[in-house]
């Protein structure tokens, strides 16, 4: 995939701010924004066969893919944003296509426009076989409680089209640009703020039926909704002004990742937000992930193998609306 968008965005769209590859030696390429190197990756970003060769080292049998953030491109003219959305589902759906048993493919989609949102969401599921789509934990300026987002939800109710949200776009200037703050920092809180913006926002009143994942453990969530709570009562003119449901009340509403790096803050996550919430992430293959998938859930003795189980593998179908069967 990476191979295709090296090649597109350097001459396709007119403009700069894409991501381009420069593969600087054999099996790395520098993904390149704008003259400065992002970040250097591996051909297991690229080569499916080279993943399912380190999948098998580390016991993963399937393995749900979605693209690299950075390649969201909510800024960019809509219809550029679609035209590289749909390259890159069409050649993760090739992908799944040709491995089925080994992995699950979720789209991306333009948000800054709902409407040409909303008509890749449908091809993305009744065409191209899509459980669900992973999204930014923004739109530009919008969080994910604005009212231009509600045909997308609609949509995603419709067609029963999970949602896996993850955070983008950080500040990195300032006092965010050292550290790798905007990673440490920057990605946690963008996540706490998806989350509220969902729930005080009322977008699980507007939207009950809507599957909503978010990435890193729910980010700071866990461990302050506590405060996030007290402080919705305490100050409902400024809190509860778009819905009057206090947010401890929407926990076992949504589902996050595992991917905490610690078993007390794990422990906790299971706790807040329910056994059956919890799905194991990896960012894999990037730095900040785990190493070895499910590592941190075996490592758990007070976690019985039906636990572990539903951690693993059982709550992820759950939220994909798939089987163990299609992959047997």
């Amino acid at each position: 995939m990476m191979e295709t968008i090296a090649q597109v965005n350097a001459e396709r769209y007119g403009y700069g701010g894409w991501v381009q590859l420069d593969h600087h030696c054999k099996g790395q390429a520098k993904m390149m924004k704008d003259g400065k190197v992002f970040r250097v990756i591996q051909e297991n970003c690229w080569d499916p066969e080279v993943r399912i060769k380190e999948m098998d080292l580390s016991g993963v049998t399937v393995q749900v893919l979605s693209t690299v953030p950075v390649m969201f491109s909510y800024w960019a003219k809509p219809q550029d944003t679609l035209d590289l959305a749909q390259i890159l589902n069409n050649d993760l759906a090739a992908t799944v296509k040709k491995y089925p048993k080994r992995f699950i493919g979720l789209g991306t989609l333009p948000l800054q426009a709902p409407d040409l949102a909303v008509k890749e969401m449908h091809r993305c599921v009744n065409e191209l076989g899509f459980p669900g789509v992973q999204i930014g934990s923004h739109v530009n300026e919008w969080d994910l409680n604005a009212p231009e987002l509600y045909d997308i939800y609609a949509a995603a109710e419709q067609l029963n089209c999970c949602l896996f949200v993850h955070p983008w776009d950080m500040q990195i200037d300032g006092r965010m640009s050292k550290y790798w703050f905007p990673w440490l920092i920057g990605m946690p809180a963008e996540t706490t703020i998806a989350i509220c913006s969902m729930i005080m926002g009322g977008i699980f009143e507007k939207f009950p039926k809507l599957k909503v994942c978010f990435a890193h453990g729910g980010g700071a969530f866990p461990y302050t909704v506590g405060r996030i709570s007290h402080g919705f009562n305490m100050r409902p003119d400024l809190c509860a002004v778009d819905n009057k449901v206090d947010p401890r009340k929407y926990l076992g509403s949504f589902y996050t990742d595992s991917l905490v790096h610690d078993c007390h803050a794990l422990r906790l996550l299971t706790s807040v937000i329910g056994e059956d919430k919890v799905i194991l992430g990896t960012d894999y293959p990037f730095p900040l992930g785990e190493l070895e998938p499910g590592k941190l859930i075996d490592s758990m003795e007070d976690f019985d193998n039906k636990l572990k189980d539903k951690l693993k593998a059982g709550n992820a179908l759950e939220f994909l609306g798939l089987s163990r069967k299609q992959f047997e």
